[in-house]
């Protein structure tokens, strides 16, 4: 092939066409449907293996387990059981034969842990997916792992049920005295009762398991994932709401929880809107909010998706659209303050740094944002004024001087004719020197803070001065995270257009974005290639002008999900028009984020 040709191939498929192998060296595989698993399986259609266990009384390992019954059932119909005496190498105690029946002879001619568990794990995987039922499984699920550690030979990573958690969560003591299996194979008219031997255990715990899911029914626990909660502590007329979810879509979307007056109270997003509805109703919710949030929803309304991508943005697009009570998170987005250099050369009035509310879009080069919060942002302001010599600098305290930064060069700074350009930092400079200085920090030119400040937090712990050095701290935290948020987004801001593709667990999404915002998103269709369904999106799109105010067409979080997106390493960039690369510097505020400092807090 010539060189030519190969050349326009490569520029076609751009490592993205889905028959060529990923340059990583594996397959890239199409884009495919939602498992069955994914939705959650019905009840009648998940196969359990009831186990029972009876031991020598000791601790889980290779001489515990004395016999293991287990009973293969779906749907109430049995598939198949298992059950073996174990020698266990060591004597049964007295009082484990007299409740068990199971004595030293009876073991002799048994086959030992090593040769009877890997038959015992083949019974179990060899319909999978499966649920392990134990009547307290913490027991019996323990001596099985325990068993298998010491034989090394891996136990399979199966669901497991416990029918006595489920039990105290659906009788009441005034049905059953306790929660023993004997006790409640007799109130659940068990065909076999329980007799201390472990297959007839298990068939005794079939029965009672099955009692058990024909009580939740009514509760709206129909599938496994349902039943895999129902022991959590959740109030039985919120678990008969979870019908409220249904018709919702099982794909990526959004949700909204409606209130009697069909106002928005909670918006939230998920790969699997059903199967995350469901889970508000069918699972303990510890976060007190949320629960009230539930038990005053009246209704649930969801828009599909086609990527997960889509699901993000609207739903950070619906909370500031809807401000719904329950969600403390994106709501306000286009409150967040800048910083801002106000300064006229010639002008009577010193430079000085603003906290604003917006700049305009033409200005995004030259200022610095947006902060969490105020507080935020006047820590930083008080550190740049400090380090460019302004003359509202915070606090403002004497350093020794510094020429690390002067473009001086000379070997003796006093036997210079002249003086340096940039004085020590922490008093005033010059106005032109100061603004200057102070845009350099502003544009992200933060090294020398960061190196500065360093020096100085650490010269206050010396001297034992921890709450100025924490002050310090934090100013230095607000502004390099803010200076890192800015030079991750500032390309996206800067630019009309930009076109990226993503390999994802589903297939290929593509995704344009506009001065910051998502404007088209889908997926690769069989047999389509990403920079096909690029062209195709573009070509129903039509660029607008720059907003008038910094990152005016989207929040904040928007244009951060977008970045994040198309960083990851699966992404790959078609196309990318604007004044400013689709990258980070080297020498930029994101170095220094890991090192020595908290991240800064949400707003």
């Amino acid at each position: 092939m010539s060189r030519e040709r190969l050349w326009k191939q490569r520029e076609r498929f751009a490592d993205l066409d889905p028959a060529q192998v990923h340059r990583e060296g594996a397959p890239i595989p199409r884009p495919t449907q939602l498992a069955f698993g994914d939705l959650g399986i019905n009840l009648r259609d998940v196969t359990f293996v009831v186990v029972d266990l009876e031991t020598t009384g000791g601790r889980p390992g290779k001489n515990s387990i004395t016999e293991i019954g287990a009973v293969k059932t779906r749907g109430g119909e049995t598939l198949g059981e298992f059950s073996t005496l174990i020698n266990p190498e060591v004597p049964i105690p007295a009082h484990i034969t007299m409740l068990t029946g199971i004595s030293t002879s009876m073991t002799y001619d048994a086959p030992l842990i090593a040769e009877a568990l890997p038959k015992f794990i083949d019974f179990v995987v060899a319909d999978s997916p499966v649920v392990l039922v134990a009547h307290n499984a913490r027991f019996d699920v323990g001596h099985l792992r325990g068993a298998a550690q010491a034989v090394e030979r891996e136990f399979p990573p199966v669901q497991v049920l416990d029918t006595l958690k489920l039990a105290r969560r659906i009788f009441t003591r005034d049905e059953v005295p306790n929660y023993k299996l004997g006790t409640l194979a007799g109130f659940c008219h068990a065909a076999v009762a329980p007799t201390h031997r472990a297959l007839d255990d298990a068939r005794a715990t079939v029965d009672v398991l099955y009692t058990m899911i024909e009580r939740l029914g009514p509760l709206g626990v129909t599938h496994l994932n349902d039943l895999i909660t129902a022991s959590d502590p959740v109030p039985a007329r919120r678990r008969r709401r979870a019908v409220l979810a249904d018709g919702l879509p099982k794909s990526p979307g959004v949700y909204r929880f409606l209130g009697p007056k069909r106002e928005v109270l909670y918006v939230g997003t998920s790969v699997n809107v059903y199967k995350r509805v469901r889970q508000y109703f069918t699972a303990a919710e510890k976060r007190r909010r949320m629960a009230e949030m539930v038990d005053l929803a009246h209704a649930v309304e969801a828009t599909a998706t086609e990527t997960v991508l889509e699901a993000s943005v609207l739903e950070l697009r619906q909370i500031q659209e809807f401000d719904p009570p329950y969600n403390r998170r994106s709501r306000r987005p286009n409150a967040r303050p800048w910083l801002t250099l106000d300064w006229k050369p010639g002008g009577s009035k010193p430079p000085h740094l603003r906290v604003a509310r917006a700049v305009a879009h033409s200005e995004i080069e030259n200022c610095l944002g947006p902060f969490p919060s105020g507080k935020s942002a006047r820590r930083a302001k008080e550190l740049i004024s400090d380090e460019a010599g302004l003359p509202e600098g915070g606090m403002r305290l004497e350093r020794l001087p510094d020429f690390s930064d002067s473009p001086c060069h000379l070997s003796s700074h006093h036997s210079s004719p002249h003086p340096c350009v940039l004085p020590p930092r922490g008093r005033i400079n010059p106005p032109d020197i100061a603004a200057a200085r102070a845009g350099e920090i502003l544009r992200g030119e933060v090294g020398r803070v960061w190196d500065h400040q360093m020096r100085k937090i650490a010269d206050l712990a010396a001297a034992e001065q921890f709450e100025q050095a924490s002050t310090e701290r934090d100013r230095l935290r607000s502004l390099i995270t803010t200076a890192r948020r800015r030079e991750r987004l500032l390309p996206l801001w800067s630019s009309p257009k930009t076109i990226a593709a993503s390999r994802r667990e589903k297939g290929w999404e593509v995704a344009i974005v506009s001065y910051g915002r998502l404007v088209a998103a889908a997926g690769v269709m069989e047999g389509e290639t990403p920079p096909e369904l690029a062209s195709r999106l573009e070509r129903t799109l039509t660029i607008g002008d720059p907003p008038d105010r910094a990152g005016g067409y989207a929040h904040i979080e928007e244009t951060e999900i977008l970045a994040q997106w198309i960083a990851d390493p699966r992404s790959r960039i078609l196309a990318h028009t604007g004044p400013l690369p689709l990258a980070v510097p080297l020498t930029g505020a994101g170095r220094y984020v890991h090192i020595g400092l908290p991240a800064e807090p949400k707003a």
